[in-house]
């Protein structure tokens, strides 16, 4: 491969063109990975605290509820709490298994890592440091676990 400036140059502008894409990716996948995680922690916790409270507090728990929101029957409380503990911990399994069917967490980390290789590979090919073939080959190598990750065209 030769090794001109505009060789250098369009290097130069793949290697931008493809973090665009990535810092794309991120910013979609990012936030969909916090939420479905917060869903599942939220869920899990609230799916126990719903059913921890009768089974520390026993009748007394299931009393006081049942007054402070002036419910004619124990039963009542118990029927919510189970309804509810079922919702969350349903919400919660759901959640984590959407991130884990996609392998959310795996493709973000992936992501970011090739992300911070092509900022290393950029600046070390602007500067010079780096010979073009050498550059090419650390491109590959940072964009082959990131395949995922569709192109943004150059405006």
């Amino acid at each position: 491969m030769e090794e001109s400036a505009d060789t250098r140059q369009r290097l130069s502008e793949r290697i931008d063109q493809k973090q665009q894409a990535i810092r794309s990716y991120l910013g979609r996948e990012r936030p969909r990975r916090n939420r479905l995680s917060n869903i599942s922690i939220v869920g899990s916790a609230l799916a126990a605290a719903l059913t921890a409270g009768p089974a520390v507090g026993g009748t007394g728990f299931t009393e006081a509820v049942r007054g402070i929101f002036s419910l004619d029957d124990d039963s009542i409380v118990w029927r919510f709490l189970c309804l509810a503990a079922v919702i969350f911990s349903v919400s919660a399994a759901l959640a984590t298994n959407f991130a884990n069917s996609r392998a959310l967490g795996e493709k973000v980390s992936a992501a970011e890592s090739a992300n911070a290789q092509l900022e290393g590979l950029q600046l070390s090919l602007n500067f010079g440091n780096l010979a073009v073939p050498d550059a090419l080959k650390l491109y590959q190598q940072a964009v082959a676990p990131v395949a995922f990750v569709d192109e943004v065209p150059l405006r």
